[in-house]
């Protein structure tokens, strides 16, 4: 049955189907059967009439047969029986004038006085009974054989005539469960088709959670449709949040971009000219440092649905090895640890990535004056990987950990656009991990981000050897 097939139609043929092959097979069970008993009243029927014509032959001496007999002959089961009877001798006493013949022997007859048979007269098959039986007609003292038979056909038509009425009475109650069930479907599903009404009353601006009663069986549903409501209305309040907050980001920038095309335009020499598009290049690179941070954050919310196995420290080399230059120029040594073992999670590398570098990248621009060592590690702990990027600038003072940690927040001025810890917390929370952060032990800020390792994953691996560029701290310059 096709998955587009009504339910109520489904649930209809699942309850009726079994039914009806059951009372099918009942139904020929008791036909079947039915034959079989009515064999056996038809052939002691004949033996009933066999029985009654031999007791009229003795009293009238094989003159006639009484009226109750008739009657029994007349109408046996829904049909007439014949009757023929003759003599010890052989001479025929009464009845109809041939009886019909055996056409083969009864092995089972033994010494019974009477037996049973099939045969054929004047061409129509016929059930014969011969009994035999000693008594006395007219003087004349031996046994006597009295022959009974009648018609198959009558048998036949009356056990069709049964059967029929049999399966008229099946089908009219299988009509009345089909009635019952179609119907008792249809007010069963009622709360179905209440739950359909309550869904199509919600909208964008309405994804309350459905609190109506239901059956047990459909509860789960209700508790899945309400969970994807309000994830639904969460992510519909982070994208709003998100433009939001994009819009009033860009929006001085955008205008100071302006601002120095105009002053470019309108420069009074050539060198103010350079100087002014000098500015303007940097602005330019500012607001696409900034549309790039907004692109990135809005990608780390959906971080997790791309996963693939990823070597923590390989991804950390690769991280560190980007901002060596950097930091080199900024008179910053950067280290990196690992452990001798290697640690895989399953991840968004390129999103992870992009998470582990935001840190190293916020704490080259808010370390301060005073930073002058960005230290990377990585250990695993019980079920989790924990990465720390520790420096030892400025810091961040307890109650600015939430601003940080928002998006577009920072402790104080600085250059950046506020976005490095958000981008990082968001790709950790997709990952089902977190951020945390601390005072570092030389005064500045330890940033740990934590990721779950997969179960029953196979034992670590030693790590291969890998040659590292010796850490270098530039002279500040003068």
């Amino acid at each position: 049955m096709r998955a587009s097939t009504s339910l109520r139609l489904r649930l209809t043929v699942i309850i009726l189907l079994p039914l009806l092959v059951i009372a099918l097979a009942v139904g020929f069970w008791q036909v079947r059967d039915a034959r079989v008993q009515a064999a056996g009243i038809f052939d002691r029927s004949l033996l009933t009439v066999a029985l009654a014509v031999k007791g009229d032959v003795a009293r009238s001496n094989g003159n006639a047969v009484s009226l109750e007999t008739r009657d029994l002959l007349a109408d046996t089961s829904g049909g007439p029986v014949f009757y023929h009877v003759h003599a010890p001798n052989g001479y025929y006493v009464t009845g109809f004038a041939t009886p019909p013949v055996r056409l083969n022997p009864d092995p089972d007859a033994g010494d019974s006085p009477y037996s049973y048979y099939n045969s054929t007269y004047y061409g129509e098959e016929v059930r014969a009974l011969r009994l035999r039986d000693v008594t006395t007609v007219d003087g004349i003292t031996g046994t006597f054989t009295i022959t009974v038979w009648q018609q198959v056909e009558v048998r036949d038509a009356l056990m069709r005539d049964l059967a029929g009425r049999a399966f008229v009475v099946m089908a009219v109650l299988i009509g009345t469960v089909a009635f019952v069930v179609w119907f008792g479907v249809l007010r069963g599903l009622r709360p179905l088709l209440d739950l359909e009404d309550a869904i199509s009353q919600r909208s964008s601006d309405d994804l309350s959670p459905i609190r109506r009663p239901v059956p047990p069986e459909i509860r789960g549903l209700v508790k899945r449709l309400n969970l994807l409501f309000g994830q639904v209305e969460a992510s519909m309040a982070r994208q709003a949040s998100f433009i939001s907050n994009a819009a009033h980001q860009l929006r001085n920038p955008i205008a100071g971009v302006l601002a120095m095309a105009e002053a470019v335009r309108s420069a009074p020499t050539d060198r103010a000219a350079r100087d002014r598009a000098g500015e303007l290049l940097v602005s330019a690179r500012d607001l696409k440092d900034l549309a790039n941070k907004l692109l990135t954050l809005e990608r780390a919310s959906h971080a997790g649905e791309r996963r693939e196995p990823l070597e923590l420290g390989e991804a950390l080399e690769d991280v560190v090895d980007r901002y060596r230059a950097a930091a080199r120029a900024r008179g910053v040594a950067l280290t990196i640890a690992l452990p001798d073992d290697e640690i895989c999670v399953s991840a968004d590398p390129v999103m992870l990535r992009e998470a582990l570098g935001n840190l190293i990248d916020n704490a080259l621009k808010h370390g301060g004056p005073d930073l002058g060592r960005i230290a990377v590690s990585l250990a695993a702990e019980t079920d989790r990987a924990l990465i720390r990027v520790t420096d030892d600038g400025r810091g961040v003072a307890a109650k600015d950990v939430e601003t940080v940690l928002a998006r577009f927040g920072q402790a104080g001025p600085s250059e950046g656009s506020g976005l490095g810890l958000s981008i990082a917390e968001t790709v950790a929370l997709s990952h089902g991990g977190g951020v945390a952060l601390d005072r570092s032990e030389g005064g500045g800020l330890s940033v740990s981000v934590s990721l779950p390792l997969p179960t029953g994953t196979a034992p670590p691996l030693p790590r291969a050897p890998r040659p590292m560029p010796l850490p270098s701290r530039a002279a500040p310059a003068e």
